[in-house]
């Protein structure tokens, strides 16, 4: 009995609604599930800064400055608005099969010879040993003699860079050099000494050759025009 009357007043419900003219399922909103979207974080890639970081995501291994940085990654000579020169890819096997440990010492002094002949040393500088490789050989031919602009460094480049610092005369010693070539590479800051009316970081790099136990001797120069 009361099973009847239940069915009757459903029946009695569904008709009112369907003569009022609504729609029972258009009334009814199902809201859509939300699966917020994965977002895979991608590994960043390598570039030369050193990111400073051209400089350099190795530094692990050495102990370099801003300075020593921005100058490698920098990689130019007065080269603004010029094409930049893609480098040749980073022979890993050539680095590797360099001589890890030795006994020379490269020492000297850093300075500018001014138009005028006098002297400006590089005071508290930065220097560095940069293995002759075809890697390197590319850099000093197109970017140091010849101007151009270079694509950014490989990172790894640091893994095999030496350092030192000047002192306040200008004067540096490398110790424990393995035997092999070098491009000797330093910068002097120069301004109204140098006839420049605001201060310029003048580049040198010179290509030096050390031995066994040698003891050389080389000022690393450059005569200003």
């Amino acid at each position: 009995m009361k099973l009847n009357i239940i069915k009757n007043i459903t029946a009695t419900i569904l008709a009112a609604f369907i003569l009022s003219g609504c729609n029972l399922y258009k009334e009814m909103v199902i809201p859509t599930p939300y699966y917020p979207s994965t977002t895979v974080q991608q590994e960043p890639s390598v570039t030369t800064q050193t990111t400073q970081s051209d400089v350099i995501e190795a530094e692990s291994d050495v102990n370099m400055d801003k300075q020593v940085v921005n100058t490698i990654k920098e990689d130019r000579v007065e080269s603004k608005n010029k094409t930049i020169v893609q480098r040749i890819p980073f022979p890993e096997a050539e680095y590797k099969s360099l001589s890890k440990e030795g006994s020379a010492t490269v020492t000297g002094h850093i300075y500018l010879v001014t138009p005028g002949g006098s002297k400006v040393y590089g005071k508290q500088t930065r220097l560095y040993l940069n293995p002759v490789t075809s890697y390197s050989t590319q850099w000093y031919n197109k970017s140091y003699l010849g101007g151009a602009k270079m694509s950014k460094v490989d990172p790894r480049l640091f893994n095999y860079l030496k350092f030192t610092t000047s002192d306040s005369s200008g004067k540096f010693e490398f110790l424990n050099v393995p035997s092999g070539s070098y491009y000797l590479i330093g910068v002097v800051k120069c301004g109204s000494a140098c006839g420049y009316a605001k201060p310029k970081s003048i580049r040198i790099a010179k290509k030096i050759s050390v031995l066994g136990n040698d003891i050389v001797n080389v000022d690393l120069s450059k005569q200003l025009q």
